[in-house]
């Protein structure tokens, strides 16, 4: 089980070390001006002493494998670079938006992950009954739903027509809000967003929950504990559920990686503060470098939520044990 733990890790920073070494290489190998696609600024208004002085501070003037050791070098001390649009740390920059992303992405997931198994379970045991195939509908029908829709439509009912919660932002603008207050302001300005992200992370759980379950069922172990006389509460939750929720887990472990890509719709739609949002700004903004850190960030929760999923397998599931 070590030995297999170790082959994971070295595989996943492998492919850790090939996403380091493209986000390097494709801004530089798109067409056009590498120092406009890096800097992020209009280098058509600037002097040549100014674009050489610009060349100089992002090390653009030096041989190319030295700027990939110096990237690289940069990467494994959390030197993100720096943002010439907004004149910061992009590091800093994205410390202050992270948080506001896993406020929503993490709440909503477990959500979504305690209602979606047990739906998913529940329809599974009623499978082919009247239960099941309505909960099968209706859940194909919520993961049909667009993002977008379905925030604008939680605004139009819950900010505009009832006024029960903020239709923007993470906190109330210049409230003062301090200890318990500001804790409550900032729940009452995440609800909508984790409400959508919810309902749109519910449907995979319960398809993925359900369809475990299903094959479990058929398994030979199955009728055997029946036929020992097992209750069918013991069948269900000491068989069938322990031995369909490993999928469960992969499937959440990867929707948590790539909840960060798609909280970019979301937080655009209620204008929230996260790590989305400044994906959607540093786009607008023609912000490069800004961008080119987001991605990488991306691409660690990837990597790192495959990586949990691959750990867990194991402890959930023992037949995939190796010696």
């Amino acid at each position: 089980m070590l030995r297999r733990g170790l082959r994971n890790v070295n595989r996943y920073l492998l492919v850790f070390a090939i996403a380091v070494s493209l986000n390097f290489f494709l801004p530089r190998l798109m067409p056009g001006n590498p120092l406009a696609l890096i800097a992020g600024v209009d280098v058509g208004l600037m002097t040549p002493a100014e674009r050489a002085e610009l060349m100089e501070q992002v090390g653009l003037n030096e041989p190319l494998l030295a700027q990939f050791f110096d990237y690289w070098k940069s990467v494994l001390t959390f030197d993100l670079g720096y943002s010439y649009r907004s004149g910061r740390s992009i590091a800093e920059m994205i410390g202050e938006r992270l948080p506001w992303t896993l406020l929503i992405t993490v709440g909503s997931l477990m959500i979504a992950s305690v209602v979606g198994i047990i739906l998913g379970g529940f329809s599974a045991w009623r499978r082919g009954k009247k239960t099941d195939l309505s909960l099968l509908t209706s859940m194909i029908s919520l993961q049909s739903l667009p993002s977008f829709w379905l925030g604008m439509l939680l605004i139009s009912i819950f900010a505009v027509q009832l006024g029960w919660l903020p239709s923007f932002g993470a906190e109330t603008p210049a409230s003062g809000y301090v200890g318990w207050e500001r804790v409550r302001d900032i729940l009452e300005h995440a609800i909508l967003p984790i409400i959508t992200l919810t309902i749109l992370s519910i449907p995979g759980a319960y398809l993925t929950m359900r369809y475990a379950m299903l094959e479990v069922l058929g398994s030979d172990f199955i009728r055997t504990a029946r036929s020992k006389g097992a209750s069918e509460r013991r069948v269900l939750f000491g068989h069938v559920a322990r031995n369909a929720i490993a999928p469960v887990v992969t499937f959440l472990a990867i929707r948590f990686a790539f909840a960060f890509g798609g909280s970019v719709i979301i937080e655009t739609v209620f204008s929230y503060p996260g790590l989305g949002r400044l994906i959607f700004e540093s786009v607008s903004g023609r912000d490069y470098p800004v961008m080119q850190a987001a991605f990488l960030v991306f691409t660690v929760a990837v990597l790192v939520a495959n990586l949990f999923a691959d750990m867990m397998y194991p402890i959930l599931d023992p037949r995939m044990r190796v010696r």
